[in-house]
């Protein structure tokens, strides 16, 4: 059988497919806006088809999310799925729910909805609450100002549609800005501007209530991380709406430290023990790829890894001059969560996988579209997400569905449905 973490930008589904139905310790861990739903810019309209929900379910245990968005609230995923099913107690009696972790890892759900949020305090989610209206307030102030072209009830209903009350990763997306102030460039950019600013007081009031580093802001997409570990914003163009996501986090939700409090409990379900002990969560973890890398080794038996696959769509990289020198931003919401299932293959010589997803077709574009052209009659990949100047690019991406989530859940579909289980 062909070893899949050998392949670059293939489009031989076939090949995963059959890894995937005749390996019965297999673990899929995977993102969920743009892969399983498209990419619209009010998470209030995303879409779940429930012939994946139910082949979610068969998959049982070999199957989690990991997401930066969230279970629960309004515009939660468990709200999306009750509205694809025929009664939302259906989803709730036989657990449709999707299992794995939200918030970039901080809020854990099993299939019948039940949610814990392991390692935060009760002061850390009521600073979290104080956020959307903080948020509110700003963003009405900035649009009396800046936008008198709007009138009061279109200001209220964009507001309404950027500002994300999640319970523990509140958002602002301007994805919906970004469309209404087309003609008016400037005003988007001084926006993003705005944001991000408000973003940066806010993580200086969580320190003046006695909350410092008990936060993070995760910008999607970004430029990756600087020297302090901080990711980098991209900024808005007059043709690239740059970052559109600013999500307030909580410290230690980060998808690369989910994969192991997966792993983790992966192992218990399939050994009886947790290799990191039962009360690990991602706010215990390291936060660097060697030490993450490092905890699994120790920790790990090599004889019961499962064969992983990791699903994302959000990889970028920006090759750029500055001051004389070429300097390159890798960046993306799932890049280090894909590059640690790919490390941790490499070091238990395991043929694990990296998929992903082409989600530029969806609302939202700011992401790159996959090339694709001719070799002969065949169809190949002439170009991934990244930047063609990036010649040093550590991930991998093996496996790449060039057309978008409809391509994928069909996959995911016939792998469930034929999978032979342990």
């Amino acid at each position: 059988m062909t070893n899949i973490k050998n392949l670059h930008l293939s489009l031989e589904h076939n090949l995963l497919k059959e890894k995937l139905i005749n390996t019965p310790n297999s673990l899929i861990i995977q993102d969920l806006d743009g892969v399983c739903m498209g990419l619209v810019k009010d998470p209030l309209n995303r879409i779940i088809k429930w012939d994946y929900v139910q082949s979610a379910k068969k998959m049982k245990d070999h199957f989690f999310v990991l997401t930066n968005g969230e279970h629960i609230g309004k515009r939660g995923v468990n709200n999306i799925i009750e509205k694809s099913a025929s009664s939302a107690q259906e989803v709730k009696e036989t657990g449709y729910y999707l299992p794995g972790l939200a918030g970039g890892g901080v809020q854990w759900q099993d299939c019948f909805g039940n949610v814990e949020h392991p390692g935060i305090s009760d002061k850390e989610l009521n600073f979290l609450a104080s956020v959307p209206h903080i948020v509110r307030e700003k963003l009405t102030d900035f649009c009396i100002k800046e936008c008198n072209f709007l009138s009061p009830k279109g200001i209220n209903n964009i507001i309404d549609a950027v500002i994300l009350d999640n319970f523990v990763s509140p958002t602002v997306n301007i994805n919906t800005f970004y469309e209404k102030l087309t003609d008016h460039n400037s005003i988007y950019i001084n926006l993003q501007n705005e944001v991000k600013l408000l973003m940066d007081e806010l993580l200086s009031q969580a320190e003046k209530e006695g909350l410092k580093d008990s936060f993070f802001v995760h910008y999607a997409p970004n430029l990756g991380r600087d020297d302090n570990g901080l990711e980098i914003l991209r900024p808005a163009t007059e043709t690239d709406s740059g970052t559109t996501d600013f999500q307030f986090m909580v410290t230690g939700g980060i998808k690369e430290a989910g994969v192991l409090f997966l792993l983790n409990y992966y192992y218990y379900l399939h050994t009886g023990e947790y290799p990191l002990g039962e009360d690990f969560n991602v706010r215990k973890a390291p936060h660097t790829q060697e030490e993450l890398l490092s905890l699994v080794v120790n920790n790990f038996d090599p004889e019961k890894m499962p064969f992983i696959v990791g699903v994302g769509d959000t990889v970028n990289s920006t090759v750029m001059e500055q001051n004389g020198k070429t300097i390159v931003r890798r960046g993306g919401s799932d890049r280090n969560f894909l590059q640690l299932i790919q490390n941790i293959g490499d070091k238990f010589n395991i043929d694990n996988a990296v998929v992903y997803i082409d989600s530029s077709g969806g609302e939202i574009k700011n992401r790159k579209p996959i090339k694709l052209g001719k070799d002969g009659e065949k169809t190949i990949v002439l170009e991934g997400p990244g930047d063609t100047l990036d010649k040093e690019e550590p991930l991998k991406l093996n496996m790449v569905f060039p057309q978008g989530h409809q391509q994928y859940c069909k996959f995911f579909c016939e792998v469930a449905n034929s999978r032979k289980t342990d």
